[in-house]
């Protein structure tokens, strides 16, 4: 009981998204600390790569898992860790209108919703664009007067020009970082002179939505937009500047890596296999920096050899487990982060968390001991083909679904529930092994 009484009170706010989220079987964005389980080592090796990243460095991972297995779940941990540590994080989910490459504008997809999706330790929830390059201006302008050349000074507006343009100059030497560094420029004079209009033009163009050269022209004075081709190298010139405007730099996590792996067309699969190679190449090589890419699939879109990364020989060359990988070796520094199953005891400390915020959600005392838990599990892990079959996402579905049915009418039980014929269709058929217990109930000990 003490134990209980020490962990922390979970806002009805997050409590509500917690609940709701794992019931419909999709990750929360918020709330991620109250209800994280094991992945210590996943997430350790992960935030190692955000310490290069913020040092000047790339890093490229794959994080591989069949579905529920909690791919989606470490990546959502892990952009609230960057953005804790003053990253800037964009996320996407691909899918049949966001791929990398594409003929109809399905690359650029990709780049507007990271762009959409972009997040700071004070927007978390996205849309952050302006309000980084806001940041920008009014941080150079803090750290002039900090100098002691304050506002009204004929020097200060020269010596914030003199900073800001430093931090552009900077880009100009990078692919497409002219065109790059002079949006920067139009978009400090508009705020300089309090032009609405013309920052509005400029972030559309950031947030590539111009689909012509001669609409940016008219607007904007400038022939060049982000294109199909060539978004990738605009983020690499965005993890430059958030540098520059006082950030560690740019994570990029892009899920559901599957989608590519369904494109039906092999050439149109080659084409995007081809722009992993080249951003992952760009990471390994130095030819990228301040610039973390996190990218998840499950384990046949990338190692099938017919239509997955392994499809493509570069890749497979350089993503393939080595020997001792296969010899059941754990590499964690390695670019495949292949996700183990949470362990039976992980997977009780999970429904004990899931327990205490669904009882504080709904204001009830919580009635299930750690015996009633242990029985749940049990029951779950011990359906037919439960090793290979059942994942956390269906575990915690399941659960939540039995303290919703239970918070909701006072006179089931939990003995009466968990042992009703309909929760215990799926228990596996008692198995002649010498124990006279079935294997899933054998297999779960705390």
């Amino acid at each position: 009981m003490a134990e209980l009484q020490q962990r922390p009170r979970v806002p009805k706010r997050i409590a509500t998204v917690l609940i709701n989220s794992l019931k419909g079987g999709v990750v929360p964005r918020v709330g991620l600390p109250y209800i994280t389980v094991g992945r210590e080592a996943e997430i350790s090796a992960l935030l190692r790569d955000l310490d290069i990243v913020a040092d000047g460095g790339a890093s490229f991972r794959f994080v591989v898992g069949r579905y529920g297995s909690g791919k989606s779940f470490l990546l959502q941990t892990i952009r609230n860790h960057a953005m804790g540590k003053n990253f800037v994080v964009a996320d996407a989910d691909l899918s049949p209108e966001r791929r990398l490459q594409g003929t109809k504008g399905q690359g650029l997809a990709t780049y507007r919703e990271l762009v959409r999706n972009l997040s700071t330790r004070t927007r978390p929830e996205g849309g952050a664009l302006t309000l980084v390059l806001d940041r920008w201006i009014a941080g150079v302008q803090s750290e002039v007067a900090a100098s002691s050349v304050l506002p009204g000074d004929p020097r200060f507006d020269e010596e914030v020009r003199s900073r800001i343009f430093a931090v552009i100059n900077d880009l100009r030497e990078m692919v497409h970082g002219f065109d790059f560094a002079r949006l920067l420029a139009a978009y400090y004079q508009a705020h300089v002179e309090g032009d609405d209009e013309t920052k509005a033009y400029v972030t559309k163009w950031f947030r590539g939505e111009y689909r012509t050269k001669t609409e940016a022209k008219s607007e904007l004075g400038v022939t060049c937009i982000i294109t199909d081709d060539d978004w990738y190298d605009y983020v690499k010139l965005l993890a430059r500047f958030l540098v520059g405007a006082g950030y560690a730099g740019l994570v990029v996590l892009v899920d559901e890596l599957v989608n590519l792996y369904k494109i039906p067309h092999a050439i149109a699969r080659q084409y995007n296999y081809e722009k992993i190679l080249t951003m992952y190449n760009d990471a390994l090589q130095g030819r990228a920096e301040h610039l973390g890419v996190i990218m998840s699939g499950t384990p046949q879109c990338v190692e099938d050899r017919r239509r997955g990364l392994y499809s493509y020989e570069a890749l497979r060359s350089r993503l393939t487990q080595g020997r001792f990988g296969r010899e059941g070796m754990v590499d964690l520094l390695a670019p495949v982060i292949r996700l183990q199953p949470l362990t039976h005891e992980e997977l009780l400390v999970l429904v004990e968390k899931l327990a205490d915020i669904h009882a504080g959600l709904f204001g009830y005392a919580r009635t299930l001991t750690e015996d009633d838990l242990i029985e749940f599990l049990q029951l779950e892990l011990g359906r037919v083909g439960a090793d290979s079959h059942i994942t956390p996402r269906e575990v915690i579905r399941d659960f939540i679904e039995m303290l919703d049915i239970m918070w909701q009418d006072s006179s089931v039980t939990v003995a009466g529930l968990l042992g009703s014929a309909e929760f215990k269709h799926a228990e596996p058929e008692p198995q002649d092994d010498g124990t006279g217990i079935a294997p899933g109930y054998a297999e779960f000990t705390i």
